[in-house]
């Protein structure tokens, strides 16, 4: 259950960013005999990219690495920005910061590793995923209790959108969209 203070931050969100190694997967970089790179992601967190959207939150991955797959996946999201090798992070939320005309205290980070810190450390909602190592886990507001690649983004979009009070009328829009009642 998140504190007080924490709900208070996702209020004001309207930027969430996410790095993509290890949250938006389990991490694992799987290589074929080929050497093409493999990565799985959970499908749970493609529909909360898509509810947060339809909320009208603004949505970005940043990494580290400059492999097509997360631009692949960020592109069939329709995530708003995917940023490639990037190895500061914070200048790439600074960056977004500016670009989307959002302030600091409206920006959601969510990360797993050393690289995200500096990101995190100037979020407005700093969050790391339970498998995250303690360094990681000491700079951030909010700890998922899902591991990176297993629903941890989807947890963080719903206390977001629970926080807005957006999460009821975004979901039942979805799910008629679906076919739904």
């Amino acid at each position: 259950m998140p504190t007080r203070a924490v709900v208070a931050r996702a209020r004001k969100i309207r930027l969430l960013v996410m790095d993509v190694d290890g949250v938006l997967t389990d991490g694992r970089m799987i290589l074929s005999e080929r050497g093409d790179e493999l990565k799985a992601f959970d499908t749970h967190d493609g529909v909360a990219i898509a509810l947060a959207k339809r909320a009208g939150l603004r949505t970005a991955m940043v990494t580290g690495e400059s492999s097509p797959i997360a631009k692949a996946r960020g592109g069939k999201l329709g995530v708003d920005s995917v940023v490639l090798g990037a190895r500061r992070k914070r200048e790439a939320v600074e960056a977004l910061r500016a670009e989307y005309n959002v302030p600091a205290n409206a920006v959601a980070f969510i990360g797993d590793d050393l690289l995200d810190i500096p990101a995190l450390q100037i979020a407005g909602l700093a969050v790391a995923v339970a498998d995250a190592p303690p360094p990681v886990k000491a700079v951030a507001h909010l700890v998922t209790r899902a591991r990176g690649g297993h629903g941890a983004v989807r947890e963080l979009v719903e206390l977001l959108l629970r926080a807005q009070r957006a999460w009821r009328q975004v979901v039942d829009a979805y799910v008629r969209e679906h076919g739904g009642r």
